[in-house]
């Protein structure tokens, strides 16, 4: 080989794998937010930490990904089967997720969670997050499904321990026969959309607490689980009304029930996961709370599933900074590091504060989730905040991602590294579970319908933001009585909300200089549209290198 040739494939400017830390270890703002918790959980989150950045799992949820679920229908002998079929690698990812407890350990009653479940849970979402997306989905409504289940405690009896175990079970068997089940959500179809109250699925009694559903689903979330909590409609006439259903797919005789998979949907991303177009005909489910009270009943589970979209995207969002920020630490570009100029520094610092904020924002969610039974305050702030923090979240994700590419140019591009599916995963949490104008408007209808709340919360801010506290209020005040009398503002009250309470937790959490410059920045009025408008008052490096401290 000539020296022209070897020189070639010499890759003298790039940067080494990012593999091998410790996700947990290496972000400071979630040591301190988990400082307080037993060390023992601690110990675990550490554990999450290291496999998530593992060349392991790495390898696993890019093979997920790109080794996308098959439907088959039928059998070899035209049997009706309605079977979706995964890769190894996928089974892998939830066997693992299920036995951290991502599937349902807020219900678990663990002594050692006490006062933390949520957290706990949520941390370990957050870092798994960061490796792959679409295997949570399925582990966010089988964690959230309990919620709607406990409306009947008859079937709360039988499921919530399949549903709480921490053994994964992909085989195809009637739900009681397993070791532990999975569970999806059936609520939009054709014709409504967002308007599940548009839904024209219906429901007959055939038993006591037993219905026979006819319908269908224009989005099926993870049809290969084990049962379905799904809407339809009950009563007839002036008294028809939705109501809430789990629905097995396999019935206890073994035989299918009627849940007939027309296609998969070809995704943009969550390409690991599956979703589908379902028809039912003779489906049998049983009913979750009374007839006529579904929409209230699966909202239940809804909430929690918005928190863990805030979460999911804080985690992606964090884990593609992180390998911006190793990338620039070892890539020279006129000479210099990347880091090292001025530029940049500036991008992946005015970065790294949104992805703080929606961190700690996230996260005092989940705490406000963990003391909402005993504190009406902590549960004032859950209603209000939910919609919030789900909305900025979510919504920032695929900017933060598509900028943090750009730090890397054309090796963030690429489909070898994970930044390229984080990409593509990123707007889907701000699509599911309720789309921007769907959380502004749950916001307005807890301004109009308790204001009260929006109160508690607004001195929650107060005290945590210190001195900048008394202006924030009175900007959120100015945004809560424009959204009153006019709804089209109801996404800049939101934002407003995200931000100053992003500033109070950032703040409270002792932050210092990342603290000071979120609230000068984003509190402060400036005109900004893109990332990079740190000026220098700010210590652009110092951001970074605190929030993303260099490799001992």
């Amino acid at each position: 080989m000539s020296p022209i040739q070897s020189s070639a494939h010499r890759a003298e400017n790039q940067s080494p794998p990012f593999s091998g830390h410790n996700a947990f270890r290496s972000d400071p703002l979630l040591k301190d937010i988990a400082a307080d918790m037993p060390r023992g959980l601690r110990a675990d989150f550490e554990t999450v930490g290291k496999f998530v950045s593992s060349t392991e799992a790495q390898d696993l949820a890019r093979i997920a990904n790109r080794s996308v679920p098959e439907l088959r229908t039928h059998d070899g002998s035209g049997n009706r089967i309605d079977q979706v079929d995964f890769h190894p690698s996928w089974h892998a990812l939830m066997r693992r997720s299920v036995s951290i407890g991502l599937q349902g350990s807020v219900w678990e009653g663990r002594r050692e969670e006490k006062g933390f479940a949520h957290q706990a849970r949520g941390i370990r979402f957050y870092l798994t997050a960061g490796l792959e997306c679409g295997h949570l989905c399925p582990l966010t409504m089988t964690n959230a499904s309990i919620a709607a289940i406990m409306a009947s405690p008859r079937i709360e009896k039988s499921w919530a321990p399949q549903v709480v175990s921490r053994r994964y079970d992909s085989s195809h068997r009637p739900a009681m026969q397993k070791t532990g089940v999975t569970i999806g959500m059936g609520m939009t179809e054709k014709q409504g959309g967002t308007d599940v109250r548009a839904n024209e699925s219906r429901a007959v009694r055939a038993g006591e607490g037993v219905y026979r559903l006819e319908g269908h689903k224009w989005f099926l979330s993870a049809p290969m689980s084990d049962a379905f909590v799904m809407l339809a409609k009950t009563g007839g006439g002036d008294g028809e009304a939705l109501s809430c259903f789990l629905v097995p797919r396999i019935l206890e005789d073994g035989t299918l029930n009627g849940l007939r998979l027309q296609r998969l949907k070809d995704k943009l991303g969550n390409r690991s996961n599956a979703s589908s177009e379902v028809e039912f005909s003779e489906t049998y489910g049983f009913l979750l709370g009374g007839e006529g009270e579904g929409i209230r009943t699966i909202l239940d589970m809804v909430t929690l599933t918005r928190l863990d979209c805030a979460l999911a995207s804080a985690g992606m969002m964090r884990a593609s900074l992180a390998e911006a920020v190793h990338h620039c630490r070892h890539r020279r570009v006129f000479g210099d590091l990347l880091i090292d100029q001025s530029l940049m520094s500036r991008v992946l610092a005015d970065l790294a504060l949104d992805v703080a904020a929606a961190t700690a924002l996230s996260l005092r969610l989940a705490r406000a989730f963990d003391n909402a039974r005993d504190d009406p305050a902590e549960a004032a702030i859950a209603r209000l905040m939910t919609p919030v923090v789900k909305y900025w979240v979510c919504k920032i994700a695929p900017s933060v991602i598509y900028e943090v590419m750009e730090c890397m140019g054309g090796n963030g591009y690429v489909e070898d590294r994970a930044l390229a599916r984080h990409y593509r995963e990123a707007p889907v949490n701000a699509i599911w579970e309720g789309s921007g104008n769907v959380m502004a408007l749950d916001v307005l209808r807890v301004l109009t319908r308790g204001k009260e709340l929006c109160e508690v919360a607004l001195q929650s801010i107060n005290k945590d933001l210190g001195a900048a506290g008394p202006k924030t209020l009175d900007v959120l005040r100015a945004c809560m009585a424009v959204a009153e009398s006019d709804e089209g503002a109801g996404r800049l009250l939101t934002e407003q909300l995200a931000l100053a309470a992003a500033a109070a937790e950032l703040t409270r959490l002792g932050a210092g200089h990342v603290a000071e410059a979120f609230v000068e920045t984003r509190l402060g009025g400036a005109w900004r549209s893109t990332y990079g408008m740190l000026d220098a008052r700010f210590d652009a490096r110092q951001i970074v290198d605190l929030l993303y401290p260099p490799a001992s």
